[in-house]
């Protein structure tokens, strides 16, 4: 039985030989992770745990320093660990004359130019052609398998379950900053890896701040309280964002609310494989623009969500790609009115053939 990692690479193999590429260099650490199971992160683009080298042909290799070659010879079976000790660039010339490789590929949206040229530098010695591909594997990631789906549920239910642990402690005097570091003890004391993004929770005029940094502010009696969050597990993310009043919300909570819990819906009822991303956007956005919000919400409706907590594919005004079964995306509406705050309501679908499976279960919040 093939792990799912070969299965991937036998994918990516096809799709390099139907473009006449006899490799391609991967340096986008979540595809690294894809491809081969190789968990060890990146310090920022400019430190990586990492390369693969991946033949049309031929057995894939994993280059890395000595810092990590015991975690990558553990973890990434189907691949040749070849450590470096002078850098990428002397390792990957001997694999190049070794392999007579004569077109090599690079991912042109996470490479450094300054790298860029070195190896630009390398290919002409070595009479080598480089060739800038994008989304090569992104377009792989895009549509999930079953055992992807499975970690997706399990990570998406984990994550409300964090959340349903924290809310519940939720009261006047607590500060943003204090919830937020709540959450993420909690995903951690609860098995995930970590969060997937630096956790949003914004009270009041703050969460008119759609990506809201938590700070020292204090919770009072009747303000609203938005939070996002999302955690790694086995691999995989979740997104979800739920508002909320501490206390009894007033009518301008419950109207706006209500608005976009309506947006929500019909970007959800919008969704099936073959509609586009714009549709869906369009869909959600027509609801907030009916009900006078139209210029309060900004930005896209939502994006896919793997192992990475924003993939392909977009639902946005500029997402013109069709939607196919088996993606996973958020529907994530709101409104922002800087005299006052915002909302936001957020959860993570699945696109199927006949339309759109909700992937949780949690409803805190979406009945007002």
């Amino acid at each position: 039985m093939h792990s799912p990692q070969q299965d991937r690479l036998d994918r990516l193999r096809q799709a390099l030989r139907h473009r006449k590429i006899d490799a391609l260099l991967v340096s986008q650490p979540d595809n690294r992770r894809y491809l081969s199971g190789y968990t060890a992160p990146d310090h920022g683009i400019q430190e990586t745990a990492g390369f693969l080298l991946i033949p049309a042909s031929g057995k894939p290799v994993l280059l890395t320093d000595s810092r990590f070659t015991l975690q990558a010879e553990a973890e990434a079976p189907l691949f040749e660990v070849v450590t470096y000790t002078r850098g990428l660039l002397k390792s990957l010339d001997k694999l190049c004359r070794k392999r007579d490789l004569k077109i090599l590929a690079f991912e042109s949206e996470y490479f450094l130019h300054a790298s860029y040229l070195r190896l630009e530098k390398m290919a002409a010695r070595l009479g080598l052609e480089l060739r800038a591909e994008s989304d090569l594997v992104e377009r792989m990631r895009a549509v999930k398998d079953a055992h992807e789906l499975e970690l997706l549920r399990q990570s998406t239910a984990l994550n409300e379950k964090v959340f349903q642990s924290v809310y519940q402690t939720i009261e006047p005097g607590m500060s943003e900053r204090e919830i937020a570091l709540a959450l993420e003890l909690t995903m951690r004391e609860m098995g995930a890896e970590g969060p997937s993004f630096d956790t949003i929770v914004a009270f009041g005029t703050n969460a008119a701040r759609p990506h809201a940094v938590p700070t020292d502010r204090i919770l009072r009696a009747g303000d609203l309280v938005l939070i996002d969050m999302g955690l790694i597990l086995d691999g995989y993310c979740s997104d979800m964002t739920r508002t909320f009043v501490v206390g009894k919300p007033d009518q301008t909570f419950i109207e706006r609310h209500r608005a976009v819990r309506k947006a929500m819906l019909a970007g959800i009822q919008a969704i099936r494989a073959g509609v586009t991303g714009v549709e869906v956007d369009r869909a959600a956005r027509q609801v907030l623009a009916d009900a006078g919000y139209g210029e309060a919400f900004g930005h896209g409706l939502g994006h896919g969500v793997g192992v990475a907590v924003h993939e392909e594919p977009r639902l946005s005004p500029r997402g013109t790609k069709q939607l196919r079964a088996g993606m996973v995306v958020t529907v994530e509406p709101g409104l922002y009115l800087a005299d006052w705050g915002g909302i936001r309501l957020e959860n993570m679908i699945l696109v199927t053939e006949e339309g759109a499976e909700v992937l949780n279960r949690d409803t805190t919040s979406l009945d007002l």
